[in-house]
């Protein structure tokens, strides 16, 4: 079996995002696809996987010509992707969302669903809750979920778009054997990243891609520096974090309990300083999405106290907390952060500050242009949030912030950005940092959060760990801590 697309091409109006793509990958292989943010890999897999349909060119399965206008033909003729984000429905059960696109439409014998989704994930190891919201699973498992699903509707070929961000490193672990048992299995397997060294460690070929165009192919092992080279045109030279002055205490959070359904945060105390970025780390659910909620006015503490710059805002809403100097970046860019369907104009005249009744449209447009020179976002005034790339909207959510903020709250903040764009953000970042704002970020890249860090506080089971200093701590032991392992 082998897999080839040929010569494909696909325009969003002006922009040539996929420009002459020919791709063979063969049957039993993991083939790698490298990037930077908006070289084209996710539009061209939407094309593999029916999601968007070419302008022209064709796609070639074991020697058949496909006729791909959906993702129900994709998956007719074997072809499955998992998306960066998975695909479930949370508000349904884990055996509901199994069946979703199975064969029966009116008639679906949920007792022999859950049947299938056992046999199915013991296979690889995996366990489910047949029973248990969709919602309750970490990132990780709606992955495993997801590959279940897409198996047992007869996936041959399996497309992975960004798997990794998002995920801890042990469920990284447990991905990357799966698809190695897939790929010893004689399926097509094709990993979409932008990050090297996972390419390296997983793939045994990868084509890389810039600006909508193939611009070489290589068999792994090889040198780094020839790869980032392919992508970018360049050898990239990451930015040296600067050491400043830490200023004086500017959040102070006195014995804060906080509480959602699955989770407690209880009786947590610390200072922020002026200036000061602290990094959260641990497994996903673990509590640092609670701290930020609270530190951002969305999470009510049901105990304790909350001061900003000497003002105590306990107790108040989401909106005294904006006026008070607070930012939050969430990590769902288009779920949380922006609305799909609206331009970028329309979002900056949102963020704005002039709360006029009428809008000069002319004005807004060119304030937009501004905003794409300056943060060199790939699209134009009338660009739909959702057309943008993940790096692009991650850009365009900087664009919207506020100067002079005391406080900036972001949830993995570099999710899904190739080494330049990831460089780029925190050289925005920590040009805030250098004004005064206070950062606190979560993150599940543990490089990122040792190379920006002042302090990291390290969550397990709604709990502070241990908070480390970045600058004395190595990967090994922030991935002991992570693990809940604390024997210092």
């Amino acid at each position: 079996m082998s897999l080839l697309l040929s010569d494909i091409h696909k325009r969003y109006g002006p922009v040539h995002a996929n420009n002459g793509i020919t791709l063979e990958v063969e049957a039993g292989t993991l083939h790698g696809l490298l990037g930077e943010n908006g070289a084209g890999k996710s539009t061209l897999m939407k094309v593999l996987s029916g999601f968007l349909e070419a302008d022209s060119g064709t796609i070639t399965l074991d020697g058949e010509q496909l006729a791909m206008r959906s993702p129900k033909d994709a998956i007719g003729a074997g072809i499955g992707m998992l998306h960066q984000d998975p695909l479930v429905f949370l508000p349904l059960s884990v055996v509901d969302n199994f069946l979703m696109s199975s064969p029966g439409r009116f008639n679906i014998n949920r007792s022999k669903g859950v049947a299938a989704l056992k046999e199915a994930s013991e296979r690889f190891g995996f366990s489910f809750n047949p029973d248990a919201p969709a919602r309750t699973l970490t990132v990780g498992e709606r992955q495993q979920l997801e590959i279940v699903r897409l198996l047992w509707l007869g996936a041959k070929v399996l497309i992975l778009d960004e798997p990794t961000t998002g995920i801890s490193e042990i469920q990284r672990v447990e991905l990357f054997k799966t698809l190695k048992q897939l790929a010893s299995e004689g399926m097509i397997v094709i990993f979409v990243s932008h990050k090297l060294e996972e390419v390296a460690e997983l793939c045994e070929k990868v084509t890389v891609m810039r600006q909508g165009e193939v611009v070489g192919e290589a068999d792994l092992p090889t040198p780094a520096e020839d790869l980032v080279e392919m992508m970018f045109g360049q050898v990239v030279v990451l930015t040296d974090r600067p050491d400043v002055d830490i200023g004086a205490p500017n959040l102070v959070l006195n014995r804060v309990t906080v509480n959602d359904r699955l989770l407690t945060m209880e009786d947590l105390s610390v200072s922020v300083a002026a200036g000061e970025v602290i990094g959260l780390a641990g497994l996903a659910g673990s509590g640092q999405r609670l701290l930020l909620g609270a530190c951002a006015g969305l999470n009510a503490a049901a105990t304790g106290s909350l001061r900003l710059a000497g003002v105590d805002l306990t107790g108040r809403g989401y909106r005294e907390f904006l006026e008070a100097g607070v930012h939050y970046l969430p990590a769902g860019r288009l779920e949380e952060g922006l609305v799909a369907g609206l331009t970028i104009s329309e979002h900056l005249v949102l963020a704005g500050a002039d709360d006029s009744f009428f809008i000069d449209w002319d004005e807004a447009k060119a304030g937009a242009q501004e905003k794409i020179d300056h943060f060199s976002i790939k699209g134009f005034h009338d660009s739909t949030a959702e057309s943008l790339s993940g790096g692009n909207q991650q850009r365009l959510l900087l664009s919207m912030m506020e100067p002079g903020l005391q406080l900036l709250l972001m949830e993995h903040p570099t999710r899904g950005l190739d080494i330049e764009s990831a460089d780029w953000v925190w050289t925005q970042l920590l040009a805030r940092r250098d004004a005064g704002t206070s950062i606190i970020f979560s993150s599940a890249d543990l490089d990122e959060l040792l190379r920006y860090s002042d302090r990291i506080m390290v969550f397990f089971n709604g709990r502070v760990l241990r908070t480390v200093d970045a600058a004395t701590t190595t990967g090994e032991q922030l991935g002991y801590l992570i693990g809940g392992k604390d024997d210092q």
